[in-house]
């Protein structure tokens, strides 16, 4: 396994780029230490698989640096980087046996005999598919498949990374829970360094240690699935983690903060002093679902007027309009919550986020 670092690395599919837009990966630096489970999350287009094709050598960056342990790997093909990679389709050799699948990279490999069994029937175990080893690939069904395709980049001890390319895709729904889990096990069991490539935030903060959060080309986030939570650094990363995503209010300055309509919500005086320091007008006010209180009246509440509620089981999820703005406020199921009716709401200083220019205005102390 090795450290990978990526140093003023941007990549166009544009002969000629004549600016940002024309970028799948906008310039950025970034480091995967050695051993980490990582996922890197994003929607589709903002550049999660250009990033993995370019770790992994299928793909050459059109600027900066690829380095394994410091060494550039720009211009070393995907086998002799020892990377093993696991695509969104199940890749097997259909006229194979599950057993020779498996085994196929380590005979490629010159490994003996007697270790390529045992690594062969230590995979299937991890992976659940003892019972499946003497049957051709071809009478599996898309599940299995994909199963026997993840252990062929498992099976290498060797590899300096294994990289996932949406690997549960085509995977039924009521297993992949269980093959996220089974994951998270190979990777403390063997300490392999692991990067993992969804759209689903779910996939992402079961799998991974840290989650980096592609948008529109550039890494926005790199942090805990607790830090991209209650934390995020950016508005893109409030909106697309969560469910739902962060309340996100358009707002402008006033004496002891911002306000949007005639409502005036307080900063501290720190976030004041770094306001007062910011030129642009792009600001936004954040705060989740899960931390806007529904509360009896009194001072620094806010009436707003129920407009919908969904019930999902275990909590709903109220929609509530306030000076104009939509809000989503997260309440317990068994609170009594009707559309029509107001509530009292509270907005705890410690969970508002100030956002200029889209980026997370931070206090200094």
């Amino acid at each position: 396994m090795a450290e990978i670092s990526l140093t003023a690395m941007a990549h166009s599919y544009e002969r000629h780029p004549s600016g940002p837009e024309d970028y799948a990966i906008r310039q950025l630096d970034h480091v995967w230490h050695k051993g980490g489970a990582y996922a890197l999350l994003g929607p589709s287009g903002c550049g999660k698989s250009t990033m993995l094709n370019i770790i992994s050598g299928l793909l050459a960056p059109s600027e900066g640096e690829v380095r394994f342990d410091g060494k550039r790997v720009n211009e070393l093909s995907p086998r002799d980087r020892n990377i093993a990679q696991v695509f969104q389709f199940p890749v097997v050799y259909d006229s194979m046996t599950v057993f020779d699948n498996l085994a196929f990279p380590l005979r490629n490999s010159k490994v003996p005999k007697d270790r390529i069994r045992e690594r062969v029937e230590e995979i299937a175990g991890v992976l659940e598919l003892e019972s499946l080893l003497k049957r051709k690939a071809r009478n599996l069904t898309a599940d299995e498949k994909q199963k026997v395709s993840m252990g062929r980049g498992l099976v290498r001890e060797d590899v300096t990374a294994i990289l996932f390319d949406e690997p549960l895709t085509v995977i039924d729904p009521q297993l992949k829970w269980k093959l996220r889990r089974k994951l998270k096990q190979i990777h403390e069991q063997f300490d392999i360094t692991m990067i993992y490539v969804t759209h689903d935030q779910l996939e992402a903060s079961t799998f991974a240690d840290k989650i980096a959060v592609m948008y529109e080309g550039r890494i926005v986030q790199f942090g805990t699935p607790t830090e991209l939570f209650e934390n995020p650094n950016h508005t893109f990363v409030g909106f697309f983690i969560g469910s739902p995503g962060m309340n996100l209010l358009p707002v402008t300055r006033s004496g002891d903060g911002v306000c949007f309509g005639g409502l005036d919500i307080p900063l501290s005086d720190d976030l004041r002093q770094r306001l007062a320091d910011l030129q642009t007008d792009n600001l936004k006010l954040g705060i989740r679902p899960e931390f806007v209180e529904a509360s009896e009246p009194g001072e620094g509440t806010h009436l707003a007027a129920v407009e919908d509620v969904e019930d999902l089981g275990t909590y709903q999820i109220v929609t509530a309009r306030l000076e104009g703005q939509l809000l989503k406020i997260r309440v317990s199921e068994d609170a009594r919550v009707d559309r029509g009716q107001t509530l009292h709401l509270h907005f705890p200083t410690r969970w508002l986020k100030l956002y200029a220019d889209e980026y997370l205005v931070e206090a200094t102390s």
